[in-house]
């Protein structure tokens, strides 16, 4: 299999986890959803549903999307087909979710699986996260050591160019440090809890200290002025 065909099972098998889906809108959540799967046709998305279906990780329906009740085909026209996701499906993304390996946090991998880190445990987060930051650090030092062996015989235009590349990675980095920062906070605030629910908190999906935007907490009910 190749990487990028692994990607996108891995995003088809993620997104029917939330619903069934018929293969227009599962094109349409992946272009949507997922960058990465911006130019990717019918052509390579029919193939992968097949092999998920050969492999029994996902059923195929005839009838409307999602919980809908199937619906009789009109005279001429197919009905359309309905992925569902079987409870083996399931299972083995769950599986790919805990991976944290070097394709966890490559380049076109690690958009996929950050797109799903709501369903991934805050501990894998970390591990996904501080193995990116760490693979883009040691490009980052590559990308300064190459530049200034060449400067010299760059022109200007070269020139600039290594350096919007690196500047891009240095951003990244600083999100990656953010996000990395945000994640370790947010366990930090749930120490107290108890042991049961602090369990229960390192295996779940939640955001814990992921910042949200528009986040404003209530009036102070000790406050005279509320209302």
């Amino acid at each position: 299999m190749s990487r990028r065909s692994g990607i996108l099972e891995f995003a088809v098998l993620g997104l029917l986890r939330e619903s069934p889906m018929h293969g227009y809108e599962l094109r349409k959540r992946l272009n949507t959803s997922l960058g990465v799967f911006r130019a990717f046709s019918y052509g390579t998305l029919y193939p992968c549903l097949k092999t998920l279906v050969a492999n029994g990780w996902l059923i195929e329906e005839s009838g409307g999307a999602r919980d809908e009740a199937p619906a009789a085909p009109l005279a001429g026209r197919r009905a359309k087909i309905v992925y569902r996701l079987t409870a083996e499906g399931k299972e083995h993304f769950e599986e790919l979710l805990s991976q944290t390996g070097p394709d966890a946090y490559e380049d076109e991998h690690f958009a996929a699986r950050f797109a799903f880190f709501g369903q991934t445990s805050r501990d894998v987060r970390m591990r996904v996260l501080e193995g990116r930051r760490s693979r883009l650090e040691e490009r980052l030092e590559k990308m300064s050591a190459s530049l200034a062996r060449t400067r010299e015989r760059l022109d200007d235009y070269t020139l600039e160019l290594q350096r919007h590349g690196m500047e891009s990675v240095e951003r990244e980095v600083r999100w990656l440090n953010e996000l990395i920062e945000s994640e370790r906070a947010g366990r930090d605030q749930r120490r107290p809890a108890s042991e049961g629910s602090a369990q229960q908190d390192s295996t779940s999906g939640e955001s814990g200290g992921l910042p949200r935007h528009g986040d404003n907490p209530g009036p102070d009910p000790s406050d005279d002025t509320a209302t």
